[in-house]
């Protein structure tokens, strides 16, 4: 049905107008049943309102029983589907006497006849919503309805206020003496709507045909036979090389296309050559490229994989095929929150994976029009890389033979955590001990025994302190602990307790003993951490001075 371009066209444009007709006419349409309502509904509303005016009039005039008639009567009027005189509870009017009892008992006379026979008809229910806005708004309301047909009612609610010549008969109690309901149908209204739309679809459908003939026959003469002739040609031209070219005629845009085509042939042969050029070259950089390059199309599917990425993975490309690119790296969480798509907030992520230390780029291919066209991600194994810097940060802070952390980490740990406490004010503490007649333990066992002796001593101070507590080696047979978020009375406690390990531990069958000196902040006002070491060096004297294998406070 659509196969050449004339039908095409000539189906798009009447598709087109048929959509422009329809909505002018439904708009027509619509703006007449609007102003049809509008112009009945304000016809009803004045007939509501010269009703109440002429129930006022007759009411103030004291022919109360005439009002009843006066109902009666406008019930026949053609217009009027159901006319209604209620009392403020929703109850129909003139059926019964308690405004009759109420309006006699109030002037003090019989000036009204009670009915032989009355009855209750409730009109609308007292909690109705459209009854309970008439008398809060004190105005006349509308409202559109169903009937039992399906056809549209226009009902107006109108109240009869009571005014201040009314109070003589029914008192200035309630500002509302009762509600006036007058309902019309819309049926013939409707119909004269159905049949301007019935008219107008009449007219789109001889005005379409028109349009439709008129139009088919210029676009063959103008457009389909010269776009035809250019289609043959180019087709001509698909089945053999690009070198041929499509003869131009005339000066039409027809004949600018034939030429414009001729030179986009060539350009498009050209670039072809070139393209071929580059993807070979680009080729033998991804699959000779020692990183892991995975690469997908705008729907998400790996269209690449080179030989490192699945060196790096331990997986083929049919696997990471079949699992999809969020799951390469079998955590698809990971890689959505790092698929980056601003190309200039690219930062590499590290993640163990299988053994291996990777670092990970992920990217959002992004056209020049920033739609996202595919992703990628690069994959470097730096797992030796960071084995080495692991061993240089080891070697850098901790002392070979004891493993604990150097003189160097002591003081750059001692220095932030004394700034971190005074800026917090926390407690913290330190333990300097050394091994008592350690000199004359080398001399008499030899200084591989000295070596062992540090080495236990070491291992004991681990066992002794917390995951937080900082032990260090601050030379020779020396040693210090910095105790975080620690007041005196919990270090020393920490030092009795180390104190009591170490004397109770053998080496080699062999027994040593350490002296400790503590000292703590803000206990002793410390400015400096060298002069927090300086009163823990103090402490400590002082315990070899007082017997060795004991604890001092500075």
């Amino acid at each position: 049905m659509f196969k050449n371009i004339g039908t095409k066209i000539i189906s798009v444009f009447g598709i087109v107008a048929s959509i422009a007709m329809l909505g002018m006419i439904a708009f027509y349409t619509y703006t007449q049943e609007q102003t049809i309502l509008a112009q009945n509904e304000r016809t009803m509303k004045k007939l509501t309102e010269s009703v109440i005016e002429g129930l006022q009039a007759v009411m103030l005039a004291g022919y109360a029983d005439i009002a009843e008639s006066y109902a009666l009567r406008l019930k026949r009027v053609t217009e009027v589907t159901d006319f209604v005189i209620m009392r403020t509870n929703g109850r129909e009017a003139f059926l019964d006497n308690s405004t009759i009892t109420s309006v006699n008992g109030r002037i003090g006379e019989e000036e009204f006849v009670a009915k032989e026979s009355t009855q209750l008809r409730q009109i609308l229910p007292p909690d109705s919503l459209q009854l309970r806005k008439v008398l809060r708004a004190k105005q006349l309301i509308s409202y559109y309805e169903l009937d039992a047909n399906n056809d549209r009612l226009l009902t107006f609610l109108a109240p009869i206020l009571n005014d201040q010549e009314c109070h003589k008969c029914h008192g200035g109690d309630n500002p509302v003496r009762g509600v006036l309901k007058l309902t019309t149908t819309l049926a013939p209204i409707d119909a004269d709507i159905t049949r301007t739309y019935y008219q107008s679809l009449v007219v789109l459908v001889v005005m379409l045909l028109f349009v439709f003939v008129v139009t088919y026959v210029l676009i063959r003469r103008s457009v389909v036979r010269p776009i035809n002739a250019l289609t043959n040609a180019m087709r001509e031209v698909s089945k053999g090389d690009m070198d041929q070219l499509i003869p131009v005629k005339g000066r039409d845009e027809l004949s600018h296309m034939a030429a414009s085509f001729n030179q986009m042939s060539r350009e498009v042969l050209h670039s072809y050559r070139g393209l071929k050029h580059e993807q070979d070259k680009l080729n033998t950089i991804i699959l000779s490229s020692l990183e892991g390059i995975v690469v997908t199309d705008s729907g998400g599917h790996i269209v690449l994989v080179n030989p490192a990425a699945e060196r790096l993975l331990n997986k083929t490309e049919e696997q990471m095929r079949a699992g999809g690119f969020l799951n390469i790296l079998d955590d698809p969480e990971l890689i959505s929150r790092n698929l980056c798509q601003d190309p200039s907030k690219l930062a590499p992520t590290l993640i163990e994976y299988k053994g291996h230390m990777l670092e990970m780029l992920a990217s959002s291919i992004l056209a020049p029009s920033g739609e996202v066209i595919g992703s990628t991600i690069l994959l470097r194994d730096i797992t030796a890389e960071k084995n080495l810097e692991s061993q240089l940060r080891e070697l850098s802070t901790t002392d070979g033979l004891t493993k604990l952390f150097n003189r160097r980490h002591l003081d750059d740990s001692l220095a932030l955590e004394l700034k971190r406490a005074r800026r917090y004010k926390m407690d913290l503490s330190i333990l300097m001990f050394d091994v008592d007649h350690f000199k004359r333990f080398n001399d008499e066992h030899g200084h591989d025994q000295g070596d062992r002796v540090l080495q236990t001593l070491a291992q004991v101070m681990r066992d002794a302190v917390r995951e937080v507590d900082i032990p260090c080696r601050y030379g020779g047979e020396e040693f210090l602990i910095i105790l975080t978020n620690t007041p005196p009375g919990g270090a020393q406690t920490i030092a009795e307790r180390l104190r009591k390990s170490v004397a109770e531990t053998l080496i080699d069958g062999l027994s040593v003993t350490i002296s400790i000196g503590v000292a703590s902040f803000p206990a002793s006002n410390i400015e400096a951490s060298d002069k927090f070491i300086e009163l823990a060096d103090a402490a400590l004297y002082r315990a070899k001075d007082e017997g060795r294998n004991r604890v001092c406070v500075a």
